[in-house]
């Protein structure tokens, strides 16, 4: 039914891969199908630190990748995992993400709502709304 399934996260918050990176896995292991995690560094934080730098933005970036990398070796338990960074906006980048690696499914964190979710939107109501394939949105059970 599945056979890419893309599953963003963000590297500083935990909450946002600990339900949906092992029920990714446990689809991945039903359908035979391919992980791929993705990660999407906010431009603000590129501006803030990178300092419209090229080379700083590129050593960032490359950062990113393998703190990425080292944390799909360490959730994935031995199944093989790619891993994907980008930079922008956060729901264009899971999209980007999504488009580019072919994923059939979305499955991301859901977390309770803060005041700033309701100001700004949820990125995750975003990728929901726009996504062209199927999202499945994990829930903390406290959420």
């Amino acid at each position: 039914m599945y056979s890419s399934i893309l599953v963003p996260i963000d590297l500083d918050e935990p909450s946002s891969w600990q339900k949906s990176v092992p029920t990714a896995l446990a689809l991945g292991r039903c359908f035979d199908a391919r992980i791929a995690l993705a990660h999407v560094v906010p431009e603000s934080l590129l501006t803030l630190k990178g300092q419209w730098s090229s080379l700083s933005v590129r050593r960032m970036l490359d950062d990113h990748r393998i703190r990425l990398m080292t944390l799909a070796d360490e959730l994935a338990g031995g199944a093989r995992v790619e891993a994907h960074v980008t930079s922008g906006s956060i729901y264009d980048g899971i999209l980007q993400i999504a488009a580019e690696t072919g994923a059939d499914l979305i499955v991301l964190a859901s977390h309770r709502p803060q005041m700033k979710d309701y100001l700004i939107g949820a990125n995750a109501a975003r990728v929901v709304r726009h996504a062209r394939c199927s999202v499945m949105v994990v829930r903390d059970q406290d959420s």
